[in-house]
């Protein structure tokens, strides 16, 4: 049936109808499957869980919610644990941050931030502020604004039509930089964008980076100083800080915001994904006031932001996100995470003595380890090798589920896996990488 009606996403069906997999259950850190096979979570449902499947706090703040309502809109009224949420995430996020406006994923997270930053400066008379600023290799999301700034060739340039123009600046990508220096990728993604912003800050109503790493693009992760660098360039130059934290907010990186890494504090933050554990989608933007009273005026000045949702700040959703953060409280889960990622850093090392592993990226749970056909030039393999999907059946076959990005494994367990299911899932990937590629050797 899932062969003939379903049309997954981001997945060329003719792999699928290969060998379809249906979950048909979840427990902790396992999926399993409708044959009853288990499987480790190796990327949290795409990443998105935090304390693993069945976790009862959550389910039963669903069913408390149920009692009372299910659904009922946003549009010209509020409801309670919206504005509960709103006020908990105001309070978690950088002090600058004062006004939440919700949404249902990532991706529509980020259309809003994309039209919040052009209307702040159309409101205020100054329409001229169009363009947006993105790094290359950012992944945004899918709908058509977040690809307009996002920059993976493989995803995006089909669309390139449908798209509107975004100026990019190279990404301080310091493992495939010329000179293999981080300093150095640094030093140039910076004098670039000086340059851009020099040239066309008159024009350009935002910069939107993913916050201390790029997540879609391949886990690459910015070199220190990088961040607080970009923050000083948009303040000299008058352009919005928009910062994705989608992928990295609610603890996957070791904080409860990447942000933090770098004290950050941005005119626009986006986030989902973990926002209720990995149970509702539920995404939000985040602002401050000043953006807010732009916006803030007589219905008749028409500076209302005419966006919406038919699902906003959905109870059920919003319930489960509470649940989720006082989780975070009572079970201490970003130190938790901070001690397991040394952990897991240790666990990584002898995958990064592989033959063929290039570069084993890490900050917190999310985890990249870049395939290499020559580990001393560099080389790719052949992209019509699909060495990492084909690493990760491997993985499948060997009892834990993952996706990867190019040549690059992904690897982002749920927050609460134990150090030894951490152990055991680093375990399967460096067995898979091994098989995967002796096999390939063999049939050459």
């Amino acid at each position: 049936m899932s062969k003939e009606y379903l049309w997954l996403p981001f997945t060329q069906m003719k792999d699928y109808e290969q060998d379809p997999l249906i979950i048909k259950e979840g427990e902790g850190v396992k999926l399993t499957d409708i044959y009853g096979k288990e499987y480790y979570d190796g990327y949290s449902s795409l990443w998105v869980n935090v304390h693993g499947h069945k976790k009862q706090e959550i389910d039963q703040a669903i069913k408390d919610q149920l009692d009372s309502i299910a659904h009922s809109t946003l549009l010209g009224a509020s409801n309670v644990p919206a504005t509960l949420l709103a006020e908990k995430l105001i309070a978690l996020s950088p002090t600058n941050l004062k006004r939440v406006f919700y949404s249902d994923s990532g991706a529509e997270a980020i259309e809003i931030a994309l039209k919040m930053a052009f209307q702040y400066w159309y409101n205020q008379g100054n329409g001229k502020k169009t363009k947006f600023v993105t790094f290359t290799n950012g992944y945004h999301g899918d709908t058509v604004g977040a690809i307009s700034v996002g920059a993976v060739d493989l995803f995006h340039k089909i669309y390139n039509p449908l798209m509107f123009n975004s100026l990019k600046v190279p990404f301080p990508d310091a493992y495939r930089h010329p000179s293999g220096n981080g300093g150095e990728a640094m030093k140039d993604s910076l004098q670039a964008l000086r340059d851009t912003f020099e040239n066309h800050h008159k024009e350009i109503a935002g910069l939107i980076m993913e916050s201390k790493i790029q997540g879609a693009g391949g886990m690459k992760i910015m070199p220190e100083g990088f961040y607080k660098e970009v923050e000083r360039l948009c303040r000299e130059y008058n352009v919005l800080l928009i910062v994705d934290e989608v992928a990295t907010g609610f603890g996957r990186t070791g904080k409860m915001f990447a942000v933090e890494h770098e004290n950050i504090k941005p005119d626009i933050m986006t986030v989902a994904k973990g926002i209720t554990g990995g149970y509702l989608p539920i995404a939000a933007t985040l602002t401050t006031e000043k953006v807010h009273q732009a916006f803030y005026d007589d219905y008749t000045k028409l500076k209302t932001l005419f966006h919406g949702h038919s699902y906003t700040g959905n109870q059920l959703g919003c319930a489960a996100a509470l649940a989720n953060l006082e989780l975070f409280e009572k079970e201490n889960i970003v130190d938790s995470v901070r001690k397991k990622a040394e952990v897991l850093s240790e666990t990584l090392q002898p995958i990064e003595q592989l033959p063929h592993t290039g570069d084993v990226r890490q900050l917190g749970f999310m985890v990249g380890i870049e395939l290499v056909k020559d580990k001393q030039t560099k080389e790719s393999f052949p992209f019509e090798d699909r060495i990492a999907y084909q690493t990760t059946l491997t993985m499948r076959k060997n009892g834990m589920l993952s996706r990867p990005l190019g040549d690059t494994l992904i690897f982002m367990p749920p927050l609460c896996a134990s150090e030894q299911e951490v152990k055991e899932m680093t375990a399967i990937i460096h067995q898979s990488i091994e098989e995967t590629i002796f096999n390939k050797s063999e049939m050459s």
